[in-house]
């Protein structure tokens, strides 16, 4: 009966864990996953430290796994004193998953990074989408990188 038992919690935790990733991935509920204030996407770093960035438009991508396998967005932004002032991102949506969270994250992204100093700008969730925003992130590092 020991056995038994050992065996039924295995499975149960392995169920956890499916549904806990599935909600990473997007799987999940959107009406959920919506409710996310858009303030709670963005970690403000101390501005003191900021770089001096070069304006101008800059174009980068950034890559993410998805459970569908592997995924980018494509970043350009133009920046004005180290401000975001124009924002455009285009997701590869390799499966129908992920055009939808990519979709969401692109109608979502603007409010939140249009008007912030480069430096402030950490997403980690945008309209749902956690994994898009790894994406996001990653070229926003390249965008710093190349504007220095």
């Amino acid at each position: 009966m020991q056995i038994r038992t050992r065996q039924n919690v295995a499975a149960a935790l392995a169920g956890i864990a499916m549904v806990g990733l599935a909600g990473c991935s997007g799987s999940g509920s959107t009406a959920t996953e919506r409710s996310e204030a858009p303030s709670d996407s963005t970690e403000s770093q101390d501005s003191s430290a900021s770089a001096e960035y070069q304006d101008g438009e800059y174009t980068a991508e950034g890559s993410y796994v998805s459970p569908g396998g592997p995924e980018s967005v494509t970043v350009t932004l133009t920046l004005e004193d180290s401000t975001i002032t124009a924002l455009e991102v285009t997701g590869s949506g390799g499966t129908p998953n992920a055009k939808k969270f990519q979709g969401e994250f692109i109608e979502g992204i603007d409010e939140i990074a249009v008007g912030k100093n480069i430096d402030e700008l950490d997403v980690s969730r945008v309209a749902g989408s956690s994994l898009t925003s790894g994406g996001f992130n990653n070229a926003l590092e390249q965008i710093r990188a190349d504007a220095s």
